[in-house]
Parts: C-alpha cells; sequence; structure tokens
C-alpha cells in the first residue's frame, strides 16, 4: 500500500506523528529514542520550541513541519495527474455503459452526452486531487502544534517513510505519556 501512495505523492513522508510535551528534558530524551527506532534518519525528527514561532524567518516554522517543500509540489502535480485521469477513465466507462444500455439521454445526443459525462467527471477528478494536495489532515495537526507552542510546550514532530515506522514512532511516542497528534 505504501508504494501505491507513493506514486499519487511527490513526498517520502506522507504522514507525521507529533507528540506535546510540557518541558525541553522530555522532548529532548524522546528525540533520542526516536532516532533509535529501525531506520530513522535525523532528518526525519524535528523539535520545536516557542523560539520557532517567533523566529525572523517566517518559513522555518513551515519547514520544520512540512519538510519537503519540494516534494509538496510533486504531489500537488501528481495528485491533480492521477485523480483526474481516473475521473476521465470512470467518465468513459460510465458513458461507455449507458451507451449500450440505450440510455434514452446519451443515445439521443451523443456529443453533448460524453463531453457532459467525461467533462464533470473529469473535473470531479480534478477537484479530488486538489482535495489531496489541501491536505487538510495536516493542516489539523499544524494548527494544534501551534497553539501547543504559543503555550509554551514543546513539539516531537516525527516524519516516518513508511506504515511500520509510523507506527512504531507512534507507539513509542504513545507510551511516552505525551499528547500525540497524528496525520492520515
Amino acid at each position: 500500500m505504501d508504494y501505491l501512495l507513493q506514486g499519487m505523492f511527490g513526498e517520502k513522508s506522507l504522514t507525521k506523528v507529533v507528540a506535546l510535551y510540557d518541558d525541553k528534558a522530555s522532548a529532548e530524551a524522546m528525540v533520542g529514542r526516536v532516532l533509535r527506532l529501525p531506520g530513522m534518519e535525523p532528518t526525519q525528527v524535528r523539535l520545536l520550541s516557542q523560539a520557532d514561532l517567533k523566529t525572523h524567518r517566517a518559513d522555518l516554522f513551515g519547514r520544520k513541519m512540512e519538510p519537503e517543500q519540494r516534494g509538496i509540489f510533486h504531489t500537488a502535480f501528481r495528485a491533480h495527474l492521477v485523480a483526474g485521469f481516473c475521473g476521465f477513465v470512470l467518465g468513459l466507462l460510465l458513458y461507455a455503459y449507458w451507451m449500450n444500455t440505450g440510455h434514452v439521454m446519451v443515445t439521443s445526443s451523443p456529443l453533448l452526452a460524453f463531453i457532459a459525462i467525461v467533462g464533470f467527471s473529469t473535473t470531479f477528478g480534478l477537484l479530488l486531487g486538489g482535495l489531496v494536495t489541501l491536505r487538510p489532515d495536516h493542516v489539523r495537526v499544524i494548527t494544534q502544534v501551534r497553539s501547543a507552542l504559543r503555550k509554551g510546550r514543546w513539539a516531537l514532530v516525527v516524519h516516518p517513510t513508511d506504515s511500520h515506522q509510523t507506527q512504531q514512532a507512534q507507539e513509542l511516542l504513545e507510551g511516552s505519556g505525551a499528547k500525540v497528534l497524528r496525520t492520515l
């Protein structure tokens, strides 16, 4: 399943696992434990504090939460391409089905029916691609992290690259007693 999702997304890490801590010592101790997980690289783990919200570079927080800026562009392109194509194919199949069954609305005006059915299904596919690109699950987590940082808490952000790493990171962080957030 991870391999199929990678085809639609341009990012290596499709999910985020975030743990919120009240103090720096607990958060830093957990960074070391997370880095000992199999296959975990230092670039996959970020520790955020209230200072990260107050930097002069406005995009620093965003880069720590979403480090694969280039991958996000590829995600936007691929998601629209794949979802639009799937909508187009489903529209063709629906048109062919209605044409073969002799549906009056399709047989009486085949060109207009083709344009309407395939056009709308492609449009809905592209809209779905836009929804995938927006990643509303990421927005929810990022908003909660911002709120926690404003209150002086610490956030440990893990960017696992597969479902196994995601599960391991989530179990480890939940075992630490921290509040754990996760994207889809």
